[in-house]
């Protein structure tokens, strides 16, 4: 099995999509798995497979932009953005439920059609007139004033923080969190990750643009078609290629299931693991980034624990990231070749697999860094000077400007300003 360590969710789907497009020739698209711990990491591969015209299928479930509570909120924005959307407005008129009624919504819309208006303005309309009174009444009018203020708003919020703010105050939120079912927990983590892939559109308008040609363009995948599911949907199933990506503390094991149920939570994640694994009967290859956005800010991952457990003499390691070590118990792809090049007394599988690709040997406490197909990008090793000494201001392309702390070869320990302090290769850092 490979297990790969890339920076962030974008290139994660970039590199899944290009091994599809390589190892799919002379062979079926169906014969590939993609299996995901929850439902929100579909998103990122659904966009990519739909650009490149790779053909995909769901299991278990709608596609992303085709559940109801992105659905919903697609609805509000769309209304936000122009008042005589009458399909958004009927969407969310009464969603979350504050009161209008199948009746009162039924006499919008025939005013509307009647007079050749818009729903919002024939809503209006109504209540200017003694035709609503009540209940009905006073939820229409709290509904048209929160459209007035959040459309308002739309000029001066970003976009991303415009959809919080709508999803929070229109009560849709506090409905989902406290709904006790099955379903709603994962509702909640579709919303957010909605919320994070918006900040990669300058405005609304043109994420909205985005949604609308994503759904132009998806028109399901056929017979043949590549699976995306969720691990506990992959039970029973066999796939002669699979993708495990994700592969990190918090996603993979899930951080709801180990703050709910401790350690049984735990050996579930762990069982679940062992599941996607064994429905690979060829191929599995299992992926995790360095970082993800989280709420539009860049937040630092840690590797699964489930990474370190892997047998050793099975894997293939590769990284590029240049990160390792992620502290007890927690090692990245790279500092994971330490064991698989060197360990076993230079015989193991994986030893041998680097040795038949070319990979250049060396005594122990050498570290190779791999990335993509196997090119050697950085050798670590102790006993050769650094280029660097502590105090030294450097530059990494994701984690921005920093002073070295501590040197150890040509690792080195950095504290960047923003990132906080992270140990990485010197090859991958420029003197700033």
């Amino acid at each position: 099995m490979q297990v790969r360590g890339v920076w962030d969710g974008e290139a994660e789907s970039r590199l899944i999509a290009e091994d599809i497009e390589r190892w799919k020739k002379g062979r079926r698209y169906r014969d590939i798995a993609i299996l995901v711990r929850a439902s929100f990491q579909m998103r990122v591969f659904e966009e990519r497979f739909i650009l490149l015209q790779i053909p995909y299928t769901v299991i278990g479930g709608p596609r992303f932009f085709e559940r109801a509570e992105i659905r919903d909120a697609h609805a509000y924005l769309r209304l936000i953005q122009s008042p005589d959307d009458d399909l958004a407005f009927e969407r969310i008129i009464n969603t979350p439920r504050r009161g209008i009624g199948d009746t009162t919504v039924q006499k919008l819309l025939t005013l509307a059609r009647s007079q050749g208006v818009s729903a919002v303005t024939a809503a209006r309309d109504l209540m200017r007139s003694d035709e609503l009174t009540g209940r009905a009444r006073t939820a229409l009018a709290n509904f048209l004033r929160d459209l007035d203020r959040w459309r308002a708003q739309a000029d001066t919020l970003p976009h991303p923080r415009l959809t919080e703010t709508v999803l929070e105050e229109s009560g849709y939120i506090d409905v989902l969190r406290l709904d006790k079912g099955p379903t709603s927990q994962t509702r909640l983590e579709n919303l957010k990750e909605l919320v994070q892939s918006m900040s990669a559109f300058d405005t609304l308008g043109a994420y909205l643009e985005h949604v609308s040609l994503v759904m132009d363009l998806d028109r399901g995948g056929g017979d043949d078609a590549v699976q995306i599911m969720t691990l506990h949907g992959a039970k029973g199933l066999e796939f002669p290629l699979v993708f495990l990506p994700g592969w990190e503390e918090g996603v993979f094991p899930s951080q709801r299931s180990l703050d709910e149920n401790g350690d049984k939570g735990l050996e579930e994640e762990r069982r679940l693991a062992y599941v996607g694994i064994t429905r690979a009967r060829e191929e599995a290859r299992i992926s995790f980034v360095a970082n993800r956005q989280v709420y539009g800010r860049w937040t630092s991952q840690l590797p699964s624990r489930f990474v370190d457990e892997l047998p050793i003499a099975s894997v293939e390691a590769a990284s590029e990231t240049g990160y390792y070590g992620g502290g007890p118990g927690m090692r990245d792809a790279a500092s994971r070749w330490d064991e698989v090049n060197y360990g076993s007394g230079y015989d193991s599988p994986g030893w041998k697999r680097a040795q038949a690709r070319g990979y250049a040997g060396g005594p122990p406490g050498r570290t190779q860094v791999i990335e993509g197909e196997g090119r050697l990008v950085a050798v670590s090793d102790p006993g050769k000077p650094s280029a660097y000494v502590a105090g030294d201001r450097v530059f990494h392309v994701k984690f921005g400007y920093g002073a070295v702390r501590a040197v150890e070869g040509n690792k080195l320990t950095v504290a960047f300003e923003k990132a906080g302090e992270k140990r990485v290769i010197e090859s991958f850092v420029e003197r700033a």
